[in-house]
């Protein structure tokens, strides 16, 4: 990996010689070189010398030199989804955890982070037949959203993905020779095509434009991916007999998408838009199946006289061929004597119908499923068994997953704009363009469900669901819509603040009692789904009291739902940053309270995250498989004692951390001009000027409390400014609280609750940076909040490097530690170039039009903004 970076870093400097010249490339390495400097030395002098090098560039220099950076960002992420990939590659050459006949069974941690081997652990401790049932029963749901987390453009996303695809070309050319060359040459002139794209969208993106670029991870990566994912647990399970026979494996995973559907605070995401991005999404995976039967059919070439078909086979191509006896002619000419061929051939042709609206295309998922069935059965029948559990059950696997409709569309709305829409409604007279759109969105789910079945939308989220009344309120404005042709809805609240979240036990014992509740309930077998979210309630009241207050939320809820006999599925908010409940999924997977998982979740995958963990198909299948795996294992009988033990006994020091913690991250935020101060000391105003999604950045046209502002650029900003506060603020007084180092490191190694948190914090600090904190602190007028961020900063860091061992942070995962260290100098150069245009911005006067000097730094900061997005991967 060493080798890639340094490669591609030379690369880049020979473009920038020849783009900008030498003295380009000069001032770009003086200021590389003052910074690593600055970094090692941790002296204050070398740290001047570094900003002052920042601070001499014209303008027009220092832009072109915060691109440099960006790009050199761009180029080392991709190096280390590169090196990843490689890795994997290598341990899939390698004998895996396996236990079908004749295969190893394993144990041990490693062996429990994939789903063979979560499923050789559970079967020790439960029993073939339940660890059967329990795999019969996983379910992992994904749920992408448009919110604006991604500060790359989707043009620069493509250029790295072809210099990815040049990369695997170096690698597998022989050294010094022509294909070598040729990919060095190619990849010259690709990292030429990244320096001049431009960085920053000109415009915010449409929620179409959203959509779309959300097809873009299935088209590349996942309608292709997850039956691989499917089957290499199957290999792993069965061995040999892989293959030969009916998987063991279920087509467990679902996606579901936001995109296009969440209305919460998104104006421009209309019923229109909605019937659009199901249209998008049904197209896409049309086109895939379409492509998929054909050609699999193309490669069915069993002649009938050793593979007969079977009744059913012979009847789905009489069927056809009566009714189109001129396509069938063609097709039997093409494939003769080769009836499975010229089946999977007319099943193709119907999927093409199906997306073109015609007659002769399938009505429901469910008519194609029956036919691939017959199919498989007929090859069983006939002893083809590798063919039907081959290429064959790859089809049953993507149907079973995809339907129709690829993504499960869920919609979102606020419980207040349902209250005013009844309010409006029920009052009589006109009503408001406002209340006749949240109408429409119910028309426009009964449509998507006609034209695409139930499971393409019927999921309805309700953001602050305060009471039981707010979830009533959606089958009431469902049956104002449409009257007695109101679509199924399943409807989910969303408890996001502290206060909610400790209501929310109540609020669903009230709420399945209402008749719609019932009557959908029952006919889903008990089943419920609840959303927890992660952003707003450690906005609400910090990271550490949120995480408590989850665990607790979680616990309470999955008892209720355990003692009413409910199949519960809890819907985790989770940002791709900490402080919106971020961080490595398995581990917090596994930290969960006792039957709140029992086999089954469900998150959101935001922005640079869907890119990260589903854009490239290696990495991909380990995610899914990983996630996966802690899901099964969640609910295994040591797991489930072991976390409900250390609740236990640990309580009264989780009473003590929320207490503390709580009263330390109100002295901030509760203080006394504290919104305004901190609109200063960040880039949070700029920030909405950045063209990262369709979604507004903040609730009104002012920041005047943290109420008014959004949980994404809170976050965004306090990452910017190499404090990372949403993170980590409190959990140091947290521990100091506590105080006993003894007890508090006996917790950190046995309760999997605080490991994750100060791991995840760890994590956090350790991509924080004081020195450009202080800078940044500085731009606002009060010292006591500067100081009391300082304080408690330097507090969590020392109590979590007590906790984690060593000298400094990281110390036990030398890997990351390493990677933080080598990309933190680069960052502070951006940060020094960010610090530059947002002084000049602060104290220069409003010009009229933004035009001038003040368009010119602000371009300067909004690109430092995307460099920095990339240096430390992180940003809402």
């Amino acid at each position: 990996m060493r080798s890639d970076v340094r490669m591609l870093g030379q690369l880049l400097g020979q473009v920038l010689r020849e783009a900008g010249g030498d003295d380009l490339f000069e001032d770009v390495e003086r200021l590389r070189l003052a910074t690593i400097q600055a970094y090692e030395d941790h002296s204050s002098d070398a740290f001047d010398r570094a900003a002052a090098i920042a601070e001499s560039f014209t303008i027009a220099r220092a832009d072109e030199v915060a691109r440099a950076f960006t790009c050199y960002f761009h180029l080392v992420n991709l190096a280390e989804e590169h090196q990843r990939v490689r890795v994997l590659r290598e341990r899939a050459g390698q004998p895996g955890p396996s236990t079908g006949s004749g295969t190893q069974a394993t144990s041990g941690t490693q062996a429990a982070d994939t789903v063979a081997g979560a499923y050789a652990l559970l079967r020790e401790e439960v029993g073939d037949e339940e660890a059967r049932r329990r795999l019969d029963g996983l379910r992992f749901h994904p749920v992408f959203t448009a919110h604006p987390t991604e500060a790359r453009r989707r043009a620069v996303s493509s250029s790295i993905r072809r210099l990815s695809e040049l990369l695997t070309q170096h690698d597998t050319a022989s050294a010094g020779g022509s294909e070598e060359h040729r990919a060095r040459r190619r990849m010259l002139e690709e990292i030429d095509t990244l320096w001049r794209t431009a960085p920053l969208r000109a415009q915010k993106p449409s929620p179409t434009d959203e959509v779309r670029t959300v097809m873009g991870v299935f088209d590349e990566t996942l309608f292709t991916t997850v039956p691989h994912v499917y089957r290499r647990i199957d290999d792993a399970l069965r061995g040999e007999e892989s293959g030969a026979s009916a998987p063991v494996v279920p087509a467990f995973v679902r996606v579901g998408s936001w995109v296009g559907g969440d209305r919460d605070g998104n104006p421009f995401v209309t019923a229109a838009v909605t019937r659009e991005a199901s249209q998008i999404a049904s197209e896409h995976v049309l086109r895939g199946l379409e492509r998929a039967l054909d050609r699999i059919g193309r490669t069915l070439t069993l002649a009938a006289d050793d593979t007969p078909p079977s009744a059913e086979v012979t009847a789905l191509w009489e069927r056809f061929a009566s009714a189109e006896p001129a396509v069938a002619d063609e097709l039997a000419a093409r494939s003769p004597n080769e009836p499975h061929r010229r089946v999977l051939l007319v099943m193709a042709r119907r999927v093409a119908a199906t997306r073109r609206g015609d007659d002769e295309g399938y009505a429901r998922p469910e008519e194609l499923l029956a036919e691939l069935r017959a199919v498989q059965s007929s090859l069983v029948a006939a002893g083809a068994r590798r063919h039907a559990f081959g290429g064959v059950q790859h089809l049953i696997w993507q149907v079973e997953t995809y339907g129709f409709h690829l993504t499960e569309l869920e919609v979102r709305q606020h419980s207040q704009v349902h209250a005013k829409a009844l309010a409006e409604l029920e009052a009589g007279g006109a009503i408001s363009t406002q209340t006749e759109e949240v109408l429409e969105v119910f028309r426009a789910i009964a449509d998507i469900q006609r034209d695409r079945g139930l499971r393409a939308a019927g999921r309805y989220v309700v953001s602050f669901t305060q009471a039981a009344s707010d979830l009533a309120n959606v089958h009431r404005l469902a049956r104002h819509a449409l009257g007695d042709d109101a679509p199924v809805l399943d409807v989910v609240p969303l408890f996001e603040t502290f206060a909610d979240l400790q209501a929310a036990p109540g609020i669903l014992a009230e709420a399945v009692a209402f008749p719609e509740f019932r009557e959908r309930m029952a006919a889903t077998g008990n089943r419920l789904e609840v959303m927890l979210g992660y952003s707003d309630s450690s906005k609400d009241v910090g990271p550490v009291a949120a995480n408590l207050a989850l665990y607790t939320a979680q616990e309470k809820i999955a008892r209720w739902a355990q003692e009413n006999g409910i199949e519960l599925t809890l819907f985790h908010g989770r940002g791709g940053a900490l402080g919106r409940g971020g961080g490595p999924a398995n581990s917090a997977i596994l930290a969960q309270p006792p039957h709140s998982v029992d086999g089954r979740f469900k998150l959101t995958e935001q922005g640079e995250v869907i890119f990260a963990r589903y854009g490239e198909p290696a990495i991909a299948m380990r995610h899914i498989d990983q996630v996966a795996a802690a899901t099964l294992l969640a609910s295994s009988p040591t797991v489930e004692e072991r976390t409900s033990r250390a609740a236990a006994r640990y309580a009264d020091v989780a009473a003590t951390m929320d207490s503390a913690s709580r009263e330390r991250f109100f002295a901030l935020v509760k203080a006394e001009g504290f919104a305004p101060w901190f609109a200063t000391v960040t880039p949070m105003e700029e920030i909405g000027l950045l063209a990262l999604g369709s979604r507004p950045a903040r609730r009104g046209l002012s920041v005047e409390s943290l109420e008014d502002l959004r949980a994404i650029p809170w976050v965004f900003a306090w990452t910017q400014a190499r404090i990372n506060l949403a993170g980590w603020f409190g959990l140091g007084t947290a521990l100091e609280a506590v105080g006993d180092e003894e007890l508090l490191a006996e917790a950190y190694r046995e309760w999997p609750l605080l490991h994750t948190m100060v791991d995840n914090v760890a994590m956090s600090l350790a991509k924080t940076d004081e020195r450009i904190a202080r800078q940044y602190l500085a731009l606002g007028d009060r010292d006591d909040l500067a100081a009391l961020v300082l304080e408690e900063l330097a507090l969590t860091r020392r109590w979590v490097i007590r906790l984690t061992g060593g000298d400094d942070l990281l110390e036990n995962k030398p890997i990351l530690q390493r990677a933080v260290q080598l990309r933190s100098p680069y960052v502070d150069a951006l940060s020094l170039l960010q610090l530059r245009a947002l002084r000049a911005l602060r104290s220069a006067p409003e010009q009229p039009g933004g035009s001038g000097a003040d368009a010119e730094q602000q371009r300067l900061l909004l690109l430092s903004v995307s460099g920095v997005a990339a240096g430390l991967q992180n940003t809402g």
